[in-house]
């Protein structure tokens, strides 16, 4: 494993702006998603990755051949292209500290983007270690491309280490798993893989094992418009219907005030093209029992049949529609997944944990449709956000974790 060299691809991904686009049902989302993905393909094929390609959906993929006389089980590991549409991701600036010393770190191009040491207490463990920020202005992108970084970087590793047994090892780089998209044109099939791992988490030493369980709610609330000098007894303001709506969603059900395993209902956006006759709102249902999901979106219909009776002529209508399940509820059909991974980390003389996630990956998806998929560290810390910075030690130790998980798993029959 060459840290400086995974430094380089990671400094090289995150300039392209891969930002997902859910304004749009095209797959991938974003034109540059398919010039990150080009990028990658030239790069598998400098590697000697005989099968790479990228497919007409912009999906990348290839395979580490099995070590010679070696017929073992196939694993795979992914990623995904996209960075979220909730901050930019054009222009980014990438800018590189070496020893970090332990203090504030202030974003140059935006002064008032701190990233502070009271908010962020793992920096206190990265002292001497090598960070990298944005300028301000941007993300960084390090959610995923520090999980493209470090899977690129361990093809490389194990083509010039040919002393691993191993049975084949397939990466896959999937688009737009931001805006929930990730695995719409994946083949498992065509994977071939007993299980997977995606390279899309936080910090070092976890081992994500359950996710939330995920539903969609769209609200649409009507009313009618008419020229407001003789609105009286007329004009049914959906504006101050989805105002109702939300003020009436209860405080202690919000990701302000939820952490550890407790679900929320989120609201994240509003559409207002037809102003006073209709508002549409988009919320995020989300806990850790699939149960419980039912249970939010009654809470969703309770609450617009109370404001239409104090409103009269305000109409709902409420969509609910499944995004994703609990990571947890398929991995315990295969529990070599997770245990395999535990032992690679004992074998590196490290310390991991098993962790929830309070959202989801690509992997939650996957094991729904039969590949197990945890999620594992890449050195990611507070993705989405300007803030946003991601660690060139944390990332390599991903690589050497990973190179052990194909080793562990070289010794499965």
């Amino acid at each position: 494993m060459n840290p400086s060299r995974l430094l380089e691809r990671f400094l090289r991904y995150v300039r392209i702006d891969t930002t997902a686009n859910p304004d749009t049902q095209d797959y991938p989302s974003s034109p540059g998603q398919w010039t990150l993905g080009k990028v990658l393909l030239d790069e598998l094929k400098a590697s000697d990755i005989a099968d790479a390609h990228q497919d007409d959906r912009a999906l990348v993929w290839g395979t580490v051949p099995a070590t010679p006389g070696y017929t073992g089980p196939a694993i795979a590991f992914n990623a995904h292209l996209d960075t979220s549409p909730e901050t930019t991701g054009k222009n980014v600036q990438p800018q590189v500290l070496r020893e970090y010393a332990g203090a504030d770190i202030t974003l140059p191009a935006d002064k008032s983007q701190v990233i502070r040491v009271a908010d962020n207490p793992e920096l206190t463990g990265l002292i001497g270690k090598t960070l990298i920020t944005t300028d301000g202005t941007t993300l960084l992108g390090a959610d995923d491309k520090s999980g493209i970084a470090v899977i690129m970087e361990l093809v490389d590793t194990l083509m010039e280490d040919k002393s691993i047994p191993h049975g084949p090892v397939k990466v896959l780089f999937t688009c737009d798993e931001e805006i929930g998209r990730g695995v719409k044109h994946v083949d498992l099939k065509k994977l071939g893989a007993i299980v997977g791992y995606t390279l899309d988490g936080s910090a070092t030493g976890e081992l994500d094992v359950e996710t939330f369980s995920a539903d969609g709610a769209k609200v649409t609330v009507r009313g009618v418009n008419i020229h407001p000098s003789i609105g009286k007894g007329r004009m049914v303001n959906a504006l101050r219907g989805a105002g109702e709506f939300l003020a009436r969603l209860p405080r202690g059900m919000a990701p302000e005030t939820t952490s550890d395993r407790q679900g929320f209902i989120h609201p994240y956006r509003i559409e207002n093209d037809a102003r006073v006759a209709e508002v549409v709102i988009h919320i995020l249902l989300r806990d850790f029992d699939t149960a419980q999901l039912a249970r939010q979106a009654n809470l969703l219909r309770e609450t617009a049949d109370e404001i239409k009776s104090k409103l009269p002529g305000m109409q709902f209508q409420i969509d609910v529609s499944p995004q994703y399940r609990n990571l947890g509820e398929g991995l315990a059909k295969e529990p070599r997944s997770i245990t395999c991974v535990e032992e690679a980390y004992r074998r590196l003389g490290r310390q991991v944990k098993r962790t929830i996630i309070r959202g989801g990956t690509d992997g939650s998806q996957f094991t729904a449709l039969g590949l197990p998929t945890p999620n594992l560290s890449t050195g990611e810390h507070n993705p989405h956000s300007p803030l946003e910075f991601t660690c060139l030690e944390e990332m390599a130790e991903a690589v050497d974790v990973c190179r052990e998980i194909v080793r562990r798993w070289g010794e499965e029959k």
